[in-house]
């Protein structure tokens, strides 16, 4: 930021950057995990020979198909960018970037974009077999494709396996690049959030189908593989994140220390800070609420434990976006936790939700989205000010570009993502408006009579 307060070149860059990332990072957030649902709705079917279970595919199998498409689309623009505003990157760390990239495309995005075609339109010609064949191509596809990008991501985050040389990085140990450090958890943490994301999805659509009066058998299936999707992963996510904080305090602690807002040296017994509006010109946190102990005892497991503060490092990450990120990702998983227990609760008791809870499982169908941006711009903002963590900083990285004509292609760039985003909420809503046109309306079993509410 220039001292008049305008963007200078390389924050322009950064905001455009993270522009196009998130909106690319929502499709395949949805694709990773929804292929393993559609195998599991087709196994399903040819289990029971149910036609409800066939009939849940070949809708989610067209949400799966628009997505892929959206995150192809967003993800060859946001490539193009490596050249554009960022050469520095490719010069320096392109020696590992390159083929990781490589990889991805080779094995993970041919296998979809080879199989997805039967899935959506060939059952009828090649057989059941072929076709049960094609969705668990496409669904491994798209967990390879997360494998070789959170691989580069956290290289990026913790590198390993590599030496300098004339300042350009080359590999040593393949092995050592692909599963450095914090790569386990991180796989973990996304293919997680993954699930979640698709699980509240469905969760919503579902719901939203069964408070247009769309009961079917189909319907039924769906929103209750949603709902209890969620209520099993979260709190497997709950107890990984808490292993991916433990490894991030490791490797990179000054962004725990934005996470947490610890400043000075250090604090013992840090509390965990429920709200705070960090201070960053007087080195403090305003307003601060927050349980005495409960931080150090997460991150050390001793009420009394110490943790560093950001003054403790030369460089750390800005404080604010990193500290609330953090809390709105969190927030919105004890969110789902609540609801996905209760929805489960009564699926069990009385065979649905309740239609309060019908509305708000619609209203958190994007919840996933919500949770997912905000963890990105936690490991993304908490790794600044480098690109590639002790190697490549940012500033070092950026193009030449002047900061005017990067502020109108990022300008562009979001009246295009806005219109592309309220475009694809429309279309799946749309699509199940459409799949519930021709249904009656449901009996309402107290008094025999249509329900009209």
């Amino acid at each position: 930021m220039s001292p008049d307060g305008v963007m200078d070149a390389v924050m322009l860059a950064r905001v455009q950057f993270a522009a196009n990332i998130s909106f690319h990072i929502l499709f395949p957030t949805i694709t990773i995990a929804l292929g393993w649902v559609l195998l599991f709705f087709k196994l399903r079917y040819l289990k029971t020979r149910d036609e409800k279970w066939l009939s849940a595919y070949f809708f989610w199998v067209k949400v799966f198909a628009l997505s892929f498409g959206m995150g192809v689309v967003s993800g060859v623009t946001m490539s193009f960018q490596f050249g554009t505003n960022w050469p520095g990157y490719m010069n320096t760390v392109g020696n590992i970037a390159g083929p990781l990239l490589a990889y991805e495309v080779l094995t993970a995005f041919f296998l979809e974009a080879s199989f997805l075609g039967i899935m959506l339109f060939g059952r009828k010609k090649v057989g059941e077999r072929m076709h049960t064949l094609a969705t668990v191509l496409v669904a491994a596809g798209t967990t390879l494709s997360a494998f070789w990008i959170l691989a580069l991501n956290s290289w990026m985050q913790t590198p390993a396996g590599f030496e300098i040389i004339d300042g350009v990085v080359h590999p040593t140990d393949w092995w050592a690049v692909i599963f450095n450090p914090s790569f386990p958890y991180r796989l973990s943490h996304k293919l997680l959030a993954s699930g979640l994301t698709v699980a509240f999805l469905i969760a919503g659509l579902s719901a939203f189908r069964w408070l247009r009066g769309d009961r079917g058998p189909d319907v039924a299936a769906t929103l209750r593989t949603g709902v209890m999707m969620a209520a099993f992963l979260i709190p497997v996510q709950i107890f990984v994140g808490d292993q991916h904080g433990l490894n991030t305090l490791e490797y990179q602690p000054a962004k725990v220390a934005a996470m947490e807002g610890i400043w000075g040296e250090g604090e013992k017994g840090a509390p965990a800070l429920l709200f705070a509006w960090p201070n960053e010109a007087e080195r403090r946190n305003d307003y601060a609420i927050g349980i005495p102990g409960l931080a150090a005892l997460i991150l050390t497991h001793d009420l009394q434990g110490e943790l560093k503060g950001l003054d403790s490092f030369e460089d750390h990450p800005p404080v604010l976006p990193v500290f609330w990120s953090f809390r709105v990702m969190v927030g919105v998983g004890m969110l789902m936790l609540g609801v996905s227990w209760l929805a489960a609760w009564q699926l069990r008791r009385r065979g649905e939700p309740a239609r309060w809870l019908q509305r708000v499982l619609v209203g958190m169908t994007f919840s996933g989205w919500v949770a997912t941006l905000a963890g990105w711009y936690v490991t993304e903002i908490g790794r600044q000010p480098w690109l590639v963590t002790g190697v490549l900083r940012t500033a070092d990285a950026a193009s030449a570009t002047p900061a005017p004509i990067i502020g109108l292609s990022l300008s562009a760039y979001l009246i295009i993502y806005v219109v592309l985003l309220l475009a694809y909420v429309s279309v799946l809503f749309h699509l199940a408006r459409k799949s519930g046109a021709t249904v009656a309306p449901p009996i309402t079993a107290a008094r025999g009579e249509p329900d009209e509410t």
